[in-house]
């Protein structure tokens, strides 16, 4: 069995869009990817809606946790996925990266719940064909 590819989602405050991503690849990609996620300003918490969303699909793990780049800049990823805006303007040269794209998706902090499930249902059907394209 090869070695799992490493990716990882970008955003700004690492609280929502980014720790989605991350759970969702994780759960769903665990054979071929392990994803991690930060925030260019992480805002050092996860959003409870994101996080109870999470929990209820069975996708949460007790390690997400809202992150600083500088806690991740010196992994060795395969893939870098900047998922908002924002993140895409401001996202660091990662030393050791191979390749950074982009795919945003609308931050549904302080919307309603429906907003939360549409983000993670886009991100499932958007994001994950690519990150299989790109590494598995």
């Amino acid at each position: 069995m090869s070695q799992k590819k490493e990716v990882l989602i970008l955003c700004t405050g690492n609280s929502c869009r980014s720790i989605m991503a991350e759970a969702l690849i994780n759960a769903k990609m665990n054979q071929c990817v392990h994803a991690q996620s930060s925030g260019v300003k992480a805002s050092g918490k996860v959003n409870a809606i994101a996080q109870t969303l999470l929990e209820k699909k069975g996708y949460w793990r007790d390690e997400y946790h809202s992150k600083v780049i500088e806690t991740v800049i010196d992994t060795t990823f395969d893939l870098v996925v900047t998922v908002c805006d924002a993140a895409k303007e401001t996202c660091p040269m990662f030393p050791k990266a191979v390749k950074t794209i982009h795919i945003g998706f609308e931050d549904p902090t302080g919307k309603e719940l429906e907003e939360y499930e549409k983000t993670l249902t886009l991100i499932e059907k958007e994001l994950l064909p690519i990150i299989k394209k790109e590494v598995c």
